[in-house]
Parts: C-alpha cells; sequence; structure tokens
C-alpha cells in the first residue's frame, strides 16, 4: 500500500476522526443513514463526544445569540466561553454581567451595538422553517473531530438537510480549488466528486464557483452524499448563481454554516470558513490553486491538524495549478482519482488498482527464450549457428529454444533459416500472429 501522508496549513480539511473506518453514507439521493446506523433516515446518532455535556435550553438559545455577537474562528472568545460558560459570556458582552477579563471598549461596544438586534428564539425558528436546526457542542450529532480546532471550534452550527452530520463527517473527504477554474480543473473536480460519492464517501466543499460547484455536482449526479460549508447564513444562497445548486445540496446532503440567518459572506469569513471544512473532514484534495489561493490556506490547515491532504497535478505551464505543485513539493500526497484518495483516507482493505501497462505476449517468455528471441535477425533472419553465436548459447540449446518459439508463434522457420514472425515494431517486439504464449517456466 502506499505510504499515507498528511498535509496542509489552512483551513479546509478534515479532522482527527472518533472512527478510522467511519460508517458508509447511503449511496442514494436519499440515504440519510450510514448503513447499520438504524432504521431512520438520519441515522442512530452513537454516544456524546467526551468532554461536553448536552446543552440545556438556557445555553443553547445563549450559543445562538454568540452566533451574532461574535465573528467566526475568535480564539478569544473560544477561551472566553469555556471560562465563563455561554450564559455568563453573553451578559458579559451585552452588559448585563461583568465583562470578560481582557475584552477591548471597541469591542464590548461592538457586541452592544449587535445586542440591539438579538432575539435568539426567532433566529431557532427561522431555521426550523427550512427544514433545519442548530447544533452546539454536546449535541449527540455534534462531529468531535471539530474540537480539534481548540479555542477556534464553532460556538455551534446551523444545518439544513435531513442527514446525521456527525456520521456522515467520518466518512468525508474535502474538494477544494479555484473559483476560475479551468476545463481541465472541472472536469476532474466533477469526476472526483462522482467517484468519492460512488465509493460511498461524503464530498464536502464551499458551493463557490469553479472547483466546488463541479464537486458538489459531480456527488449529486452520482445519486451520492454531499456537504457544503458556507460563509453565509444557510438562508442565504452566495452566490447567487448557485442558489438551485445549494437548494439542492440542502434536499439530498447538508448545507452547514456559523453565521446565524441572514448573515452575509465577507473576506475574512470565507477564510475563516475554510478551517471548519478542514476539520470536518478525513482529507482535503486540492484540484487548481494558485500560489495566493485560499484553497491552499485549507490544505495547510488541514495538514496542521493532521488530516490527510492531497493535489492533484496539473500542466506545469499553468498557473492555476502553480499552488498545487508547491503543495507537491510540501508533504502533499499527490493522487489523480477517487480510487486513490479513498486509498490514502480509507481504512484497512480500500487499495486502489494497480497501476501498470499492458502486458504483451512477449512479457510472458522465460529470459532463456528471450534472450533466444533477441538473437534472430531481422528481415531474412539467419540460421541456427548465427543465432546461436548472437544468443551466446551453444546450438541445442538455441535449437530447442526456437523450436519453443514458433511454437508460441514468435518465430518463423524456412530450411535452414529462421526469422522472426509478423510485424516487428520500433522497439523491437515481436506481434505473434493470433496466439497468446503461455507463461512458461522452463526453456533453454
Amino acid at each position: 500500500m502506499r505510504g499515507r501522508r498528511r498535509t496542509g496549513e489552512g483551513p479546509d480539511d478534515g479532522g482527527g476522526l472518533e472512527d478510522a473506518g467511519g460508517p458508509r453514507p447511503g449511496s442514494g439521493a436519499q440515504g440519510r443513514a450510514a448503513p447499520g446506523a438504524g432504521g431512520s433516515r438520519t441515522g442512530t446518532p452513537g454516544p456524546e463526544p467526551p468532554g461536553d455535556r448536552a446543552p440545556g435550553l438556557a445555553e443553547r438559545l445563549a450559543r445562538v445569540a454568540l452566533t451574532r455577537l461574535t465573528e467566526p474562528g475568535d480564539e478569544r472568545v473560544g477561551r472566553w466561553l469555556r471560562e465563563l460558560g455561554a450564559e455568563g459570556l453573553v451578559r458579559g458582552l451585552t452588559g448585563a454581567g461583568p465583562p470578560p477579563p481582557g475584552a477591548g471598549k471597541e469591542r464590548l461596544a461592538g457586541c452592544r451595538a449587535r445586542a440591539a438586534a438579538l432575539d435568539p428564539r426567532r433566529d431557532l425558528g427561522t431555521v426550523a422553517g427550512l427544514g433545519g436546526r442548530f447544533l452546539c457542542p454536546g449535541d449527540r450529532e455534534w462531529p468531535g473531530q471539530l474540537n480539534d480546532l481548540g479555542d477556534a471550534r464553532p460556538v455551534g452550527l446551523w444545518v439544513r438537510g435531513e442527514a446525521n452530520l456527525r456520521l456522515w463527517a467520518l466518512r468525508s473527504v474535502a474538494v477544494v480549488g479555484a473559483r476560475a477554474c479551468t476545463d481541465y480543473g472541472s472536469h476532474v473536480s466533477a469526476t472526483l466528486g462522482a467517484g468519492l460519492a460512488e465509493l460511498g464517501w461524503v464530498v464536502v466543499s464551499g458551493a463557490a464557483y469553479g472547483v466546488d460547484g463541479a464537486a458538489h455536482r459531480g456527488a449529486l449526479a452520482a445519486g451520492g452524499a454531499t456537504i457544503a460549508v458556507l460563509a453565509c447564513g444557510v438562508d442565504v444562497p452566495y452566490p447567487r448563481g448557485h442558489a438551485e445548486l445549494i437548494g439542492r445540496i440542502a434536499e439530498q446532503g447538508l448545507v452547514l454554516a456559523e453565521l446565524p440567518p441572514g448573515g452575509h459572506p465577507t473576506r475574512s469569513r470565507f477564510v475563516l470558513r475554510n478551517r471548519v471544512i478542514a476539520a470536518l473532514t478525513r482529507g482535503t484534495v486540492v484540484v487548481e490553486a494558485q500560489y495566493r489561493s485560499g484553497s491552499l490556506v485549507t490544505a495547510r490547515r488541514a495538514r496542521d491538524l493532521g488530516r490527510h491532504t492531497m493535489g492533484i497535478p496539473g500542466p506545469v505551464t499553468s498557473g492555476l495549478s502553480a499552488g498545487v505543485h508547491e503543495l507537491l513539493r510540501e508533504d502533499v500526497c499527490l493522487v489523480t482519482d477517487a480510487a486513490e484518495i479513498a486509498e490514502l483516507v480509507g481504512g484497512m482493505g480500500e487499495l486502489a488498482p494497480e497501476r501498470r501497462g499492458p502486458v504483451v505476449p512477449r512479457d510472458l517468455l522465460t529470459p532463456a527464450l528471450t534472450a533466444v528471441l533477441e538473437a534472430v535477425p531481422g528481415g531474412p533472419g539467419g540460421d541456427r549457428d548465427l543465432i546461436a553465436r548472437n544468443a551466446g548459447r551453444d546450438r541445442d540449446r538455441t535449437l530447442r529454444g526456437l523450436h519453443e518459439l514458433q511454437a508460441l508463434g514468435f518465430v518463423e522457420r524456412s530450411g535452414d533459416h529462421w526469422k522472426l514472425a509478423g510485424p516487428t515494431s520500433t522497439s523491437g517486439t515481436t506481434k505473434p500472429p493470433g496466439r497468446r504464449p503461455s507463461v512458461r517456466r522452463g526453456g533453454s
């Protein structure tokens, strides 16, 4: 089996998983549950991840409020949340209690301005109306690998779709890359998405133009599972041109976001979104990326989290593949198709087919017969003595070899002369007429 590597340094890849094998998601459009997970469409969740207790209503409402008061991925907020709890942090940020230690006046003023529009129950109702929900650490559906982000872990996740996020994340791969990708990048991404889906893997990406959209569409076309992680609210179709695609993903898969309903995307939020993609999945594949691509940030973040990081090579003359090639010069694994990805990130026995060139009849000859065949002159051929001298063998063994080669269709005899049978390729191999040699164990 090929060696398994890890890679990445930015936000866009998978993480420390709770189950190395992971249940396989259903392969069809209705395959919401992992096999063996129970009879419901969403599957039967496993035990709660260690370290987080199941949240009560007050804590859930407080975390909903925090998704409006704070920005995703703020490690200081994460530390305050760990020390003060969700309810205490909300009171401190809104002025209803003592401020968090070290909180600046500007931050507090911004939080209090946002607090004027807080209505956590309304936000929960908005998402429920879309068939969604809000997940907190400690919920049975919470993906434990997100805890690898430490204080940068999401406060909570807004989710649209019926599948069980925790089960799907156990067997997921991120496919990311350039928005302005080439036709090559779009084709490869769609092929990877479909191939991974057919192998029972969940395809995770960001629903952007280019590589992201192609990967999602490939998975959907194969009747597979896919997850879109947005840098806006789950009720905001962004980019606008992918409104239909995001709607299909919500019906057939899952749409996730850290921002509350109505949240709009910004450049920084895209970068921070990538860390969720990196942590959520078992590995990240970069298809096309320039030197300053956010996809490289995702891949490197995945590597830092200990996830597998992979790159698809492109033309060395293409600037859109330059960033991927730079990754490949680092500790990143080169892959070319879904089977190779599954071998790297999957469990024992998930091996890609062995890659090798075609076997031609001459490959099946013993070394002794090969030496005799190579000693037969081209054109009119030669007699036994000439062939024996060319082969460096005695005449009797050469003659036995020539008779075996004649029986296998490699040479022809004309009187005392032996010549090659059939057309000879430029590489010196002879194509016998319609007969395939068996593997010879003996030979002269």
